[in-house]
């Protein structure tokens, strides 16, 4: 009983630390740039992005056993761990914007820095990633492994 309140005060350290590395991150990362736009966007952003954006690309970086079990529809999987990550993503259209996402946001932040570097025009970044989709309640696509 007396272990509880210091592992709350733990968890609740961690957590605050995550959400203000987060955030430097996040103002570092989601910063203008002229003729360039680079966003992080809600799961509900991203859909209507997804409707009014038909050319669009989504990019699923996720492992291929995640990608296995479902995605936002229309995804193309290239795994942040794959070796070849920067070359495969190197052969998208640099000009159609791109809508980047993983599981719960870490990967997919380290790969729009790559999308940056590659000079991708147009990124958005599904904030907190493939669960918050899930979690709105937005349509999953089933997937073969590819």
């Amino acid at each position: 009983m007396n272990l509880i309140l210091p592992a709350l005060l733990v968890f609740a350290a961690i957590c605050l630390a995550w959400f203000w590395y987060e955030g430097r991150w996040d103002r570092r990362l989601f910063t203008a740039e002229v003729g360039r736009k680079c966003v992080n966007v809600r799961a509900r952003g991203a859909r209507e992005l997804l409707q009014t954006q038909t050319d669009a690309q989504v990019l699923d970086v996720r492992s291929r056993k995640e990608f296995a079990g479902g995605a936002v529809p229309g995804a193309i999987n290239v795994s942040l761990g794959d070796a070849t990550f920067r070359e495969r993503v190197a052969d998208l259209d640099r000009t159609r914007p791109v809508l980047v996402y993983c599981a719960g946001g870490f990967r997919s932040r380290k790969a729009v820095e790559v999308l940056r570097a590659l000079g991708f025009q147009s990124i958005y970044h599904l904030h907190r990633g493939y669960h918050s989709w899930k979690f709105a309640g937005l349509p999953v696509a089933k997937t073969a492994n590819p």
